[in-house]
């Protein structure tokens, strides 16, 4: 599975982005997908999942403002970011997984990062 992340970009705080993860091959929905976050400094964290079922999971962090989406049609997951903080700027990852460890998708494929910075 090779994925392509797009959508990214500059953005006020209180403003809104909408992630896609475009994904190859025709296994698509057979897999939970994810997006991920990485602060300069910090560890890489779990934002959101979707699992094949269409059940999502979200961090605490995003709750409420955060929405995760795929179209199995057209082997894409979305993150729509609403209402968005300085403290959201990080590198965002997609990522594909078929297990999960305590509601957190274990990613088999990354896709290549997109850079997402909110500004005050």
């Amino acid at each position: 599975v090779q994925l392509q992340a797009s959508g990214g970009g500059l953005v006020q705080a209180g403003g809104s982005l909408r992630l896609s993860c475009a994904a190859s091959g025709r296994t698509f929905s057979s897999y939970g997908m994810g997006w991920f976050r990485q602060a300069p400094g910090k560890e890489r964290e779990s934002v959101a999942a979707i699992d094949r079922f269409g059940s999502t999971m979200y961090a605490d962090s995003v709750k409420g403002r955060f929405t995760i989406s795929r179209d199995n049609a057209k082997n894409t997951v979305y993150l729509q970011m609403n209402s968005l903080k300085p403290e959201d700027t990080a590198v965002y990852y997609c990522a594909a997984g078929r297990t999960w460890r305590d509601g957190v998708l274990v990613a088999d494929y990354w896709g290549q990062g997109t850079q997402v910075t909110v500004s005050s």
